[in-house]
């Protein structure tokens, strides 16, 4: 899975073939332990990237557990 931030700020998130396939038999993702690690360092430094292009009204948004996630 790769994820493309836009200057914007908005994001995609790109699934491989494989990946597809897997979520579409099995419902999930599986990751190792080894590959967990690795896809958290990841995201902590993705979620620091993209907190650098979002606009001021953006940066200033809080989520809640009843905060409505619409995509699209």
């Amino acid at each position: 899975m790769k994820f493309k931030q836009y200057e914007n700020g908005s994001c995609d998130i790109k699934f491989t073939w494989r990946e597809r396939i897997t979520l579409f038999l099995t419902g999930k993702l599986h990751l190792s332990d080894e590959s967990l690690r690795h896809f958290g360092n990841y995201l902590v430094k993705l979620v620091a990237d993209w907190n650098l292009k979002f606009n001021k009204k953006i940066k200033k948004l809080e989520t809640f557990k009843d905060t409505d996630i619409k995509s699209g």
